[in-house]
């Protein structure tokens, strides 16, 4: 990792109507519009999805760190991230996520150990950690065989 702190840089353009396209250096384009619960198509990625996309993506990276720390052997990890937005206080914001994760191990795999990498990756996401949402986590541990 490099030192911190870090920046990064993302644009977005838009004309009168219709979707909003974000760029960023060395990456693919995104389009974006409002999702259906704001009036828009609810078609394409929206900032609320690509909110509750980043913390699903973000669990990931930092259990697959964690587990590489901790020399944890495991075959797949499946993440399903909900956001509840919510009107608290006269502000619309997220007030509630829910990260359902369920991991696939070796058979040989200490669940336990498995489990507590698990709640780990929780408290220590970077994304979750920045919001104000409160974050819960329902994590299930499947050996093969």
């Amino acid at each position: 990792m490099q030192d911190l702190p870090h920046h990064y840089h993302v644009s977005a353009s838009a004309e009168n109507e219709g979707t909003v396209t974000l760029i960023a250096d060395n990456l693919p384009q995104i389009v974006t519009a409002p999702p259906a619960e704001f009036g828009g198509p609810g078609d394409q990625w929206s900032p609320e999805t690509l909110l509750v996309g980043a913390i699903a993506d973000c669990f990931i990276l930092t259990f697959r760190a964690i587990a590489r720390a901790s020399k944890l052997e495991w075959v797949n990890l499946e993440c399903a991230a909900e956001g509840v937005l919510d009107r608290v206080e006269r502000v619309t914001r997220f007030t509630e996520v829910t990260v359902r994760a369920t991991l696939t191990v070796p058979a040989d795999t200490d669940v336990d150990k498995a489990t507590r990498l698990l709640e780990k990756s929780e408290e220590v996401c970077l994304v979750t950690q920045s919001m104000t949402a409160t974050t819960h986590l329902e994590a299930q541990v499947v050996t093969q065989g």
